[in-house]
């Protein structure tokens, strides 16, 4: 019976990384959106950062003139801090977490603070 329970356990844990390792972009996932002044205007030459808190590392996106980013190839099973900076300027940090299914989120950055120096 203890083999039986180990066996069972071991396809329950096996069968996703399976699925996953044949079809490696079913699960993907992205966010987009824009970066805007306190004015609400878009910025261009932005950068927007992309950490996955898991395994640290950051990724960076510079918007084009209509202040719009994309990120894509996401981990859905990793949580992702997001912000902006501009200049002098930054914006408040955005969460993506793991636990919101949904495909493609999309997260407007608001640059309205000074840095930290």
């Amino acid at each position: 019976m203890r083999r039986l329970t180990v066996i069972v356990l071991f396809l329950t844990l096996i069968t996703p990384v399976l699925a996953r390792a044949q079809n490696p972009n079913a699960e993907l996932r992205g966010v987009s959106g824009a970066v805007l002044d306190k004015d609400d205007h878009p910025v261009d030459s932005a950068v927007v950062y992309l950490k996955n808190t898991r395994t640290l590392t950051v990724r960076t996106y510079i918007t084009n003139g209509k202040g719009e980013y994309h990120f894509s190839g996401l981990d859905p099973n990793a949580d992702y801090e997001l912000h902006a900076e501009h200049g002098d300027l930054t914006s408040p940090n955005h969460t993506v977490s793991s636990l919101d299914g949904r495909k493609e989120l999309v997260a407007t950055l608001k640059i309205n603070k000074e840095k930290k120096k």
